[in-house]
C-alpha cells in the first residue's frame, strides 16, 4: 500500500507518516520505484503507535516499545505502566470526592472533613513523581 492509501486508512496526513519513518518508529519497505510500501504489519504497528500516543507516550518511547530487541524496552514500559496506575489512583480518588461533593450538606466545602481530607491528599506531586 502506498503512503497516500496508508495515510487515508489511518486518518493522518502523509507528512506524519514520513516523520514517523524519519525518526525510525515505523519504516516501510521501498518498491523498486522508490515509493514507500506499507504492509498490513506496518499498518498494525502504526495503529499501536497512535494508541500509544493517545495515552501520552513519546515517539522515542514508542520506538522502544515497538522493537522488542531494544535494551531499555522493559524499563520504558514499566515506567509508563506505573504512571498509568498513578493516574488511575488519582482519578478514582477524584471520582470519590466528586460523588461526595454532590451529596455534601455543608455550606462550604472547607467545613466538610471529607472534602478537606481529599484536598489535603492532592496538595502536589510526591518527590518520586517530580523529575
Amino acid at each position: 500500500m502506498k503512503i497516500g492509501e496508508a495515510a487515508r486508512e489511518l486518518d493522518v496526513p502523509t507528512h506524519v507518516l514520513r516523520h514517523w519513518e524519519d525518526v525510525g518508529v515505523v519504516v516501510p519497505e521501498r518498491l523498486p520505484s522508490g515509493h514507500r510500501d506499507y504492509s498490513e504489519e506496518h499498518l498494525r504497528r502504526l495503529r499501536v503507535l497512535r494508541a500509544c500516543q493517545d495515552v501520552g507516550i513519546s515517539l522515542a518511547d514508542i520506538r522502544l516499545i515497538l522493537h522488542r530487541d531494544e535494551p531499555e524496552r522493559t524499563e520504558v514500559i514499566a515506567d509508563h505502566l506505573a504512571r498509568v496506575r498513578r493516574q488511575q489512583a488519582r482519578l478514582a480518588s477524584a471520582e470519590r470526592f466528586l460523588a461526595h461533593v454532590v451529596a455534601c450538606t455543608h455550606d462550604l466545602l472547607t467545613r466538610c472533613a471529607q472534602c478537606s481530607e481529599y484536598s489535603a491528599t492532592q496538595a502536589g506531586p510526591t518527590s518520586q513523581e517530580v523529575r
